[in-house]
């Protein structure tokens, strides 16, 4: 069997994932259990990054969560705009 070596752009971004990692994180699961109480405190006009952080982290890193919270926050505005 002939093995191959991952192309230099796949280390690099594996090596930048790495390093990247934190001591405590949260993943997809537990930060969509939160988003409903991060969206509101966005929407509250409170700092919800400061208020819980590894969500806010996690966000930062993971598009999928982050699509998630950006429809979340259009769904309540506009519940909110409707009212």
């Amino acid at each position: 069997m002939k093995r191959t070596m991952p192309k230099p752009d796949t280390i690099r971004k594996m090596a930048q994932m790495i390093a990247a990692t934190r001591p405590v994180e949260i993943g997809c699961d537990e930060c969509f259990e939160k988003l409903d109480r991060f969206a509101e405190l966005h929407l509250a006009g409170k700092n919800a990054a400061e208020a819980m952080p590894l969500v806010q982290d996690h966000l930062d890193r993971c598009g999928d969560c982050r699509e998630e919270f950006e429809a979340l926050l259009a769904a309540l505005k506009a519940e909110t705009e409707d009212a």
